[in-house]
């Protein structure tokens, strides 16, 4: 058997279109022709489900990381959209890491690794 492969989360959520909004807008997705969110080589699909909360109970329980090339640059965008910041950029010695809390009280994080990083694998 092959081994699959990983290309696509669902998230779901009373509100999906302000979701969809904000992920599309902060972090600058393409819409395909289903409504869902291109994010290079995996998909975001958020739908409406009546079978959560407004905002989620657990939001450590998974944490959607979004790698980036400038940390800083990437944060201002997110400013400008007035994201609400649990963690501003912070070097963590192997790299940059920011985390943010999304509309529906889930984690995102911005992680930008430094170059030693990639060199020690």
């Amino acid at each position: 058997m092959a081994r699959p492969v990983l290309n696509s989360m669902l998230l779901g959520s009373t509100d999906p279109d302000r979701l969809k909004s904000w992920y599309r807008d902060g972090f600058h997705a393409k819409v395909d022709g289903y409504g869902n969110l291109d994010l290079g080589d995996f998909g975001l699909v958020i739908e409406k489900r009546d079978d959560v909360a407004a905002t989620t109970a657990e939001p450590g329980r998974f944490v959607i990381n979004f790698a980036v090339e400038d940390i800083q640059e990437t944060a201002a965008h997110l400013r400008t959209l007035n994201v609400e910041w649990l963690a501003e950029p912070e070097d963590r010695g192997v790299g940059w890491f920011a985390t943010m809390v999304d509309p529906d009280g889930n984690y995102v994080q911005l992680i930008q690794m430094k170059p030693e990083y990639y060199a020690n694998k």
